[in-house]
């Protein structure tokens, strides 16, 4: 238990957890089409991340697991314009999530940049 406590005390774990619920919530107002295609995927994708910022946290190898999660914003990035091209959010909803996003994004890499370091 000690690791989860540690873990969801963390900056980076709140933010990407707050954009997880979002994204439930926001994906349930998906045309049928979106929803069980880039609403699952971009669900999916954070809840992966989350995963991976949980095993950098509780491990000693944290870069690849950084690492990993770096290359999970990204997608969910990715996934966040399109549902934008396709009209599945509007620019209000868009400007929060992606806000989220580039927190999370900016936390991963002065972690990484942190661990790099730290191994050296």
């Amino acid at each position: 238990m000690l690791n989860m406590a540690l873990y969801s005390f963390l900056p980076v774990y709140k933010v990407s957890y707050d954009l997880l619920v979002d994204l439930f919530v926001f994906t349930k107002e998906f045309n049928k089409e979106y929803k069980y295609t880039v609403g699952e995927s971009i669900k999916k994708e954070t809840i992966e991340m989350i995963i991976n910022i949980y095993r950098a946290n509780s491990r000693k190898d944290k870069v690849k697991h950084i690492v990993k999660a770096r290359e999970n914003i990204e997608v969910i990035w990715v996934l966040l314009r399109l549902l934008r091209d396709l009209k599945q959010v509007n620019i209000k909803k868009f400007a929060g999530l992606n806000d989220k996003c580039e927190s999370v994004s900016k936390q991963l890499t002065a972690w990484h940049k942190s661990s790099l370091n730290a191994t050296r």
